[in-house]
Parts: C-alpha cells; sequence; structure tokens
C-alpha cells in the first residue's frame, strides 16, 4: 500500500517591494548632474550619456523628462537664475532702511556668485551662445524682472527720503552690481594669476566686499 502525503506548504513571502516612483526627485537629479556636465563641457561637448551614468538612469529617462539635450540646458538655465531670484525674494528688502537694503542686496549678490561658480561658468558659456538659448525662455526673462522691481522700489524710496539721488535706474545699479561680483569669479584665474591675487583668501574677499558695497552707496547718495 502506498501512502502519499499532502505536499507542505510553500513558506510565505513578503510581497516584493518595488521601487518608488518620484519623479521630481528624478528630475532634479538629471538637472544636477546635468549642471556639472554643462559647466565641464559646454553645450556643444556635453553628453547626454555622460549625464545618464551620473545619475544612474537612462537616455531614455532624460528623454521622456526633457525632449532633447537643448531643452534641458534651457531648464538647467532656468533653475540657475531660478535659485538666485527665489533666494533674493527671502531677503524682504522692502522691509529695510533703503541703505541696509542695498548694502544686504550687494551682500547677497557677492555671496551667491562666489558660492556658486557653476551659475557663473554657465552664463559665460551661454554668452558664448549670444544668449540663443535664455532667449527662448520667457520664463527667465519674467522672473529677472522681479529684482529689478525690488531695487526699483528702495531706489524711489531713498530719493524720496532725500538719501539717494533722482533719476536713478534700476537696471543700470543692477549691472554695476552684478559686474563687480561676476568679474571677480568669471575672470579669477586670469586676473588672480597675473596679479597674483588670491580670491580665495577670506581677507581679500572681505575687502572686495565692503569696497563694492561703499562704490554703490556712494554712487546713490543725494
Amino acid at each position: 500500500m502506498t501512502i502519499t502525503t499532502a505536499p507542505s506548504a510553500a513558506p510565505e513571502t513578503s510581497p516584493r517591494r518595488g521601487r518608488k516612483n518620484n519623479p521630481e526627485k528624478t528630475r532634479e537629479n538629471i538637472l544636477q548632474a546635468a549642471i556639472s556636465e554643462f559647466v565641464q563641457q559646454g553645450l556643444a561637448g556635453a553628453r547626454v550619456d555622460a549625464i545618464a551614468e551620473r545619475t544612474q538612469t537612462s537616455k531614455r529617462m532624460i528623454y521622456y523628462y526633457f525632449n532633447s539635450k537643448e531643452e534641458l540646458y534651457v531648464e538647467v538655465l532656468e533653475k540657475l537664475y531660478g535659485d538666485i531670484r527665489s533666494t533674493e525674494s527671502n531677503l524682504h528688502l522692502a522691509e529695510l532702511e533703503p541703505r541696509t537694503g542695498i548694502r544686504r542686496l550687494v551682500e547677497f549678490t557677492f555671496d551667491h556668485h562666489d558660492r556658486n561658480v557653476d551659475f557663473v561658468r554657465i552664463v559665460c558659456n551661454e554668452n558664448m551662445h549670444h544668449g540663443e538659448y535664455v532667449k527662448q525662455s520667457s520664463a527667465i526673462r519674467s522672473m529677472n524682472k522681479t529684482v529689478l522691481q525690488a531695487l526699483d522700489e528702495i531706489l524711489r524710496r531713498g530719493a524720496t527720503e532725500g538719501l539717494f539721488r533722482k533719476g536713478l535706474e534700476a537696471l543700470d545699479v543692477h549691472l554695476l552690481i552684478s559686474s563687480f561680483c561676476f568679474y571677480r569669479v568669471s575672470n579669477r584665474h586670469t586676473f588672480g594669476e597675473i596679479f597674483q591675487v588670491d580670491f580665495e583668501d577670506q581677507a581679500v574677499k572681505a575687502r572686495h566686499k565692503e569696497m563694492i558695497c561703499e562704490s554703490v552707496l556712494r554712487y546713490l547718495q543725494a
């Protein structure tokens, strides 16, 4: 007589965990990797394969989010300009005495450029393209109006209170502030080598920051 036994029950297994899909995080990771690639290689030399490798994703995924390398580059520009403009909005310049507001804006611009070399390099690269890709972004033009509006408000208040001279153009003052802060980063290697200046030296930074603050305030004063 043959005795048959029922097959033993299979051991219970926990359900397999699927990979959590976080589109916003994936998109942000791609943008961060693209910044590094565009800074190092420029738009022409940048490779989508390299960006995919940096993010451990695929070219197909990158094209899913951004369609093309050029569109990704435009979004990198929008992100970098957006970062500085959104941080500027947290300065609450309208709540400050005009001279204090100008000083805070100058110090912020100085520190932002000094700490965000990638922003300066990408802007230099875009100027080599004659602003071709900035032209494609209405968002960049729109977000950059905010700093002019905030600056214009400070200048008007300062003029009303007799602190600043009348007829100042916000765009001109913005250019004055940006030019010094940008140049000392964009040309730090050539200028630093020719004149043997260490732009990373904290004493040099402090001296330059105070110099641009004083220069701007003296230009504005009534």
